[in-house]
């Protein structure tokens, strides 16, 4: 059982981040499934949708160990799963139950996008990005300034 939002207060919150992100926005990225076993939950979504793990590794610094599946608009499905009951995905499943943890968006500049971010008035997680998946850009803009969903700014490797 995820996070419960009000569609009216989210739609509020998507909104004012939207228009703060302007020019830097491409779309979405992925979307981040909090699950407490990555193996089965790899089996699952192939299984059930016929999706194929296109990247995994191991974050050391999160504590989690995660898999890309590939849509085919380009977006995609991250499992995260907690390598102890330290990380915030193990903390998370404690909370809500595995489900939804994140939205994640692409943009052109994460340097940009999270001044972007902040001059809307909009608190980020951390200071600075940091490195995610595959060497992407990344940082998280506070759920409490989102109507409640945490979303994760993505500058891919590739555009860095």
């Amino acid at each position: 059982m995820g996070v419960r939002i009000h569609p009216r207060i989210a739609r509020k919150f998507m909104a004012a981040l939207s228009q703060a992100l302007g020019g830097t926005l491409l779309g979405i990225d992925h979307v981040g499934l909090a699950v407490p076993d990555l193996n089965a939950a790899i089996d699952r979504w192939s299984k059930t949708f016929g999706l194929v793990v296109s990247h995994r590794e191991i974050n050391e610094s999160q504590r989690i160990e995660e898999a890309m599946l590939d849509l085919a608009d380009g977006s995609r499905i991250q499992l995260l799963a907690p390598l102890d009951s330290q990380s915030t995905i193990a903390k998370f499943l404690e909370k809500n139950g595995e489900g939804i943890q994140q939205l994640a968006f692409r943009v052109t500049n994460i340097d940009d996008a999270m001044a972007a971010v902040t001059a809307a008035g909009m608190r980020l997680i951390y200071p600075e990005s940091r490195i995610g998946t595959a060497g992407s850009a990344i940082n998280f803009v506070h759920p409490k300034d989102t109507g409640g969903v945490l979303v994760e700014l993505v500058q891919l490797k590739e555009d860095n």
